[in-house]
Order: C-alpha cells, then sequence, then structure tokens
C-alpha cells in the first residue's frame, strides 16, 4: 500500500511561469525522494515600472511516503 503526501511551492523566475515551475520542481528534488507528479495549481507576476519582473507559479508536489 502507498501513501502519496503533497507540499505545495511557488517557484519563482525572471523568464517565464514554465521557468519558475521548472525552479520549485528542481528545489523540491533536492531534499525529497520518490516525486511522482507535479500540479500547476495558479500563476502569477510581480510587476515593476509597468512590466513583468518576476514570474511565480504555485505548483503542488505529490511523492511517496517511505516506510
Amino acid at each position: 500500500m502507498a501513501v502519496i503526501k503533497t507540499i505545495d511551492l511557488v517557484g519563482v523566475s525572471s523568464e517565464s511561469w514554465k521557468d519558475a515551475a521548472v525552479q520549485a520542481l528542481t528545489e523540491a528534488s533536492r531534499t525529497i525522494r520518490g516525486i511522482t507528479g507535479m500540479e500547476v495549481l495558479d500563476t502569477a507576476c510581480n510587476v515593476s515600472d509597468g512590466r513583468i519582473s518576476e514570474y511565480l507559479t504555485h505548483v503542488r508536489i505529490k511523492f511517496r511516503i517511505e516506510r
């Protein structure tokens, strides 16, 4: 029997929402083993001087709990 745990993260990028999602997954992969999936829940951005300064992607990381 498997148990899946989830955590929510917000990735940040100066390039794109896709890159922000990749940043979140990359960071999670450094300390979490057994990642099985990721959902993109929301996207947003920070604006400075009328231009997008940062892309934000809210993701939910799914991973199996090891026994």
